[in-house]
């Protein structure tokens, strides 16, 4: 399989940064809005945004969480293959809340699709967003747009979009595998 590197650190940094401006831009003090990162990968985006959040506006508070979706997925116990929750962590209320949905790659809307599914559980949100840093359009399978998103792709079948997370945010990328 052949690897294409489609964002490096700094790229996804500078990303980052105008996402960041974004939301500022859209929420402004962030009182009635809160950030919630997909599991699992979203997890990780959520949390270089709050970092960046954190140093270009630390008057900032902002209400964050993360959502696992396993059971309101329309292929749960469809397969063969047993698919594990991971952790759900909204400590507030979503109730009449502005929602940003957070995660690193939209790609049929399926996933979207059951996080918004789940939400229900949770209240009933004034509004939700959706913020990705990857857009693979035209593959989508569910009317599901992003309202934020860092860079907008094409892709063949079997395409595989792999964002890698470091902890040391200068070994984070983007590639295709295919």
């Amino acid at each position: 399989m052949s690897k294409k590197i489609l964002l490096d650190s700094k790229k996804i940094d500078i990303i980052l940064k105008r996402l960041v401006c974004q939301l500022v831009e859209n929420h402004k003090d962030f009182k009635n809005t809160v950030l919630i990162g997909l599991q699992p990968r979203g997890v990780f985006l959520v949390k270089r945004i709050l970092e960046v959040l954190n140093i270009d506006f630390p008057h900032l508070k902002i209400n964050n969480g993360i959502l696992d979706y396993t059971f309101f997925r329309d292929d749960f116990r469809r397969t063969s293959k047993t698919i594990s929750a991971n952790k759900t962590s909204i400590n507030f209320t979503i109730e009449n809340k502005k929602i940003v949905l957070i995660d690193d790659v939209l790609f049929t809307g399926r996933s979207v699709k059951s996080a918004m599914a789940s939400i229900d559980s949770y209240g009933r949100p004034k509004s939700i967003e959706l913020l990705v840093l990857v857009d693979r359009r035209y593959k989508r399978e569910i009317p599901i747009e992003a309202n934020y998103f860092g860079v907008k792709i094409d892709t063949f079948k079997g395409d595989r979009v792999n964002v890698i997370w470091d902890d040391n945010s200068k070994n984070n990328i983007i590639y295709i595998e295919n």
